[in-house]
């Protein structure tokens, strides 16, 4: 049985400090450092004072499909394989997917050096709701795919987080004033962990004004879920259906404003129930 594995590793996305007793290890000891941008690892090294012996090559969108067979081919032969994206965690929307999917289908360890990941940087710092939330990688470029990719979220109630170019940050917000109304609040937080570091809260009006100028740097946005809206008749035909399935009246009020937030209190609902029984 091969010894090889893979290793995804966090990087810092700012301050080299940040990288963890474990990344610095798998640096210096790794068999092959397949990097976003091989620049990057190397100045990466050399800020933590650390010195890679084994083979760099550069793992990228565009070249993740063809590298990926000579690295498991290396994992099989008893290699260690680490991957690092240029910040962050790679994987997330970033290169390494292919190559896990490849491992994991082949029978090959995949392990996971944990560490800084933008996403929840970003909504750790937010001040929005984070018990449920998802990730929406990149909006799509073109004005209309875009309007169309924001009308998805205008009823998602979980708070969004999202990454965007500086270049196109101002017509998105405008896009998104246009699409979800300027009162919904977002926060744009602009080189995390950096030394120019911004967190910009606001509603969407204010922060598409904001950014109208332009706006430099690596961009993260956190966007508020949308405010439930509980339809007292939709309720009430939801509460219905699970008596009808033999629930009773008051269990099934107790489930449907459980999973419903904003709904009326189950009294209130309750009420209503038997009113429309009458």
């Amino acid at each position: 049985m091969t010894s090889g594995r893979l290793l995804i590793a966090a990087t810092p996305l700012g301050q080299p400090s940040d990288a963890s007793a474990r990344l610095v290890s798998a640096l210096s000891s790794a068999d092959v450092v397949a990097a976003e941008d091989t620049r990057r690892v190397r100045a990466l090294a050399q800020a933590l004072e650390v010195k890679i012996t084994g083979r760099v090559v550069s793992l990228f969108d565009q070249n993740e499909a063809t590298r990926v067979p000579a690295l498991v081919a290396d994992i099989r032969g008893g290699a260690t394989v680490l991957v690092v994206s240029d910040a962050g965690m790679p994987v997330i929307n970033d290169p390494g997917y292919r190559l896990v999917v490849a491992c994991a289908a082949a029978g090959l360890p995949v392990s996971c050096l944990p560490g800084p990941s933008a996403v929840t940087t970003a909504l750790a710092v937010s001040g929005l709701p984070a018990d449920r939330f998802c990730f929406e990688g990149f909006p799509p470029r073109k004005h209309s795919a875009r309007k169309t990719w924001l009308a998805g979220l205008a009823a998602e109630p979980r708070t969004a987080v999202f990454f965007e170019s500086p270049r196109r940050l101002a017509a998105f917000l405008q896009d998104a004033v246009e699409v979800l109304g300027p009162q919904r609040r977002a926060v744009v937080c602009r080189e995390l962990t950096k030394t120019h570091e911004e967190i910009v809260r606001g509603t969407l009006g204010e922060l598409a004004a904001w950014a109208a100028d332009g706006v430099l740097g690596e961009i993260t946005v956190v966007l508020a879920g949308a405010e439930p809206h509980a339809d007292m008749e939709s309720l009430v035909a939801e509460v219905n259906a699970l008596v009808d399935d033999g629930a009773r009246v008051k269990d099934a009020c107790a489930q449907v404003v459980a999973a419903n937030p904003g709904s009326p209190s189950r009294r209130e609902l309750y009420d209503a129930v038997l009113r429309s029984r009458d």
